[in-house]
């Protein structure tokens, strides 16, 4: 398979471990990067063999040589870039959220259809066979009838001025890490009877920064009557990317199911005996970018392509609503 050609806009923090490293493993080329400040892409391709770096956005997504656009800028300007990318005739894959909200999602989602072209929103977690293995234990009927859902997606704070704090750029616990906890509860709806709903959520505003969630707890419902729960938050004392999935006969609980390639295990307990799995530690972000460039490549669809992303923000409004936050503000502003 002829090798997929990426280009970056931005030099985020998240691009080395999403991006860079995945494409060393696959094979794929990292053609072009861009950023606000030229040093940090000269220093991000001198660092990741970017092969060549752009004045702006919009040239990354013009050369002709990009077939695909990788886009990890703050979550208030994944839906303007995803858009404009699409647009182009561009192949993205995307940072989770894909938008600010549901509505943009949508938008987004109807101009790749009509672009005919392929988004990919980055929930990598599910590509990994821990997740596989999570599902099987669901689906096999190993646990037993599925009868509730628990995820932490909690983590220490980031600094004061980091963009995750900010409601201009869309930022808060439910848009950073809790959307991983909404997701999986959707993947997992296909055992329960459908989609889940928010029945109930509890938030804590940041200090300083209104409208912004440090922390909350989102209560869901399947249509089974199966209950669920996400707790997130940034500003624990330490990290935990744990789910648990209880069923008539025992349960399943991978203790860093977002992070596998720090903990790649898969705890089962069936009829009072315990066993442990562990199902490597290769990064999650390489079989995602692996699902990508063969979707690409073939045509082909992916599990979390633009339908899933309009599901998934359309489950973290509800949240937001039923919290009393308000909705992650849209921006119309191109960066440079």
């Amino acid at each position: 398979m002829e090798p997929l050609r990426i280009g970056v806009l931005g030099a985020a923090r998240i691009a080395g471990a999403a991006i860079a490293a995945p494409a060393r493993l696959t094979g794929a080329r990292l053609v072009a990067v861009a950023a606000r400040d030229r040093d940090r892409a000269l220093a991000f391709a001198g660092e990741h063999g970017v092969e060549r770096v752009l004045g702006s956005y919009a040239e990354v997504i013009a050369d002709p040589e990009v077939e695909a656009v990788y886009n990890p800028l703050a979550n208030s300007l994944h839906g303007p870039w995803n858009r404009i990318a699409v647009e182009a005739g561009k192949h993205v894959l995307t940072e989770k959220p894909s938008a600010s909200d549901a509505a943009e999602a949508r938008e987004v989602r109807d101009a790749a259809l009509k672009a005919g072209v392929l988004l990919m929103e980055g929930f990598h977690y599910l590509y990994h066979p821990v997740t596989r293995r999570l599902l099987d234990a669901v689906a096999s009927g190993e646990i037993g009838e599925l009868r509730g859902v628990e995820v932490h997606m909690e983590m220490p704070s980031p600094a004061d001025g980091d963009p995750r704090w900010s409601l201009e750029l869309a930022g808060g616990t439910v848009m950073d890490v809790g959307c991983y906890g909404l997701h999986l509860h959707r993947v997992l709806g296909r055992f329960a009877g459908g989609e889940p709903t928010v029945t109930a959520a509890r938030g804590r505003e940041r200090a300083g920064a209104p409208g912004v969630d440090e922390s909350m707890e989102i209560e869901l419902a399947f249509p089974s009557g199966l209950p669920g729960l996400v707790r997130t938050s940034m500003t624990a004392t330490e990290r935990d990317f744990s789910c648990r999935v209880v069923g008539s006969r025992g349960e399943v609980v991978a203790p860093s199911f977002v992070l596998p390639h720090l903990d790649d295990r898969v705890l089962l307990t069936v009829d009072g005996q315990q066993r442990v799995e562990e199902l490597g530690r290769r990064s999650s972000y390489a079989y995602q970018l692996e699902a990508f460039a063969a979707a690409v490549r073939a045509g082909g669809e992916v599990a979390t392509g633009a339908d899933d992303a309009v599901a998934s923000a359309e489950l973290i409004d509800a949240a937001y609503r039923a919290a009393g936050f308000p909705l992650r503000p849209r921006t119309s502003r191109p960066a440079p």
